[in-house]
């Protein structure tokens, strides 16, 4: 794997309450000098990651049902509509934690379904906060993100007790199969965690030290970008 490679299963992130349209234009600059495939941002601002990264293949990436996954289903509807009205090509959702909890299977699936088809095909990952399920639960949960449509299931939100861990990201790799992305988030700060999450069958990472895990990296041969 080149240092490019790398670069490429990084979903470059930026979330925090107070960041800052300077910070979205400094988010953007290192996505498009190392080659990330996407910035993930809060709603409001995907229409100035969109235009910062006009005419790149570089993906922007906006968080529905953030960060507690507990709004109406028919607001994750019309807030996934919204954010890719305004440019956003994939679409993080967290979901409904306390419904899963309670057993009802039936409307998480219903949720997330309306969450797929209001993308329109824009990939959708969901959200499934490991650091509070069981076992079960977090099979459940990939289960549900496969039927209902889903590109991939993520770990975390980064906002919560964890984040991302080897042993969740290989239960959930087991789950869903070859066949759907497993996007590792939370707590992936360096180099040779996020090589280990890629291990462990992590085929995307969301992380804000992308430009120190890429910088970090010396692979074998010494390839480049």
């Amino acid at each position: 794997m080149s240092p490019r490679d790398l670069a490429r299963h990084i979903d470059h992130t930026l979330l925090r309450a107070d960041a800052t349209a300077a910070d979205i234009r400094q988010l953007c600059a290192e996505a498009r000098e190392h080659h990330f495939w996407s910035v993930c941002v809060n709603a409001s601002r995907v229409v100035l990651a969109a235009s910062l990264l006009e005419e790149t293949d570089i993906k922007v990436a906006a968080v529905v049902g953030f960060p507690l996954g507990a709004t109406d289903a028919d607001a994750k509807r019309f807030e996934t509509e919204l954010v890719i009205d305004l440019g956003a090509q994939e679409v993080d959702v967290v979901l409904n934690l306390g419904r899963l909890r309670d057993g009802e299977d039936r409307y998480v699936l219903r949720e997330l379904r309306d969450v797929v088809e209001a993308a329109g095909g824009v990939p959708v990952k969901v959200i499934l906060e490991t650091c509070l399920l069981t076992q079960d639960e977090k099979l459940r949960a990939c289960s549900l993100a496969v039927e209902a449509g889903a590109r991939f299931v993520k770990t975390s939100t980064g906002f919560s007790t964890a984040g991302a861990t080897e042993a969740d990201v290989r239960l959930m790799r087991e789950a869903v199969g070859p066949k759907v992305g497993v996007k590792a988030s939370g707590g992936i700060r360096d180099t040779a965690t996020a090589l280990a999450m890629i291990a462990a069958g992590a085929s995307r990472l969301g992380t804000s030290a992308g430009v120190g895990i890429v910088r970090g990296y010396q692979p074998t041969g010494g390839a480049g970008y």
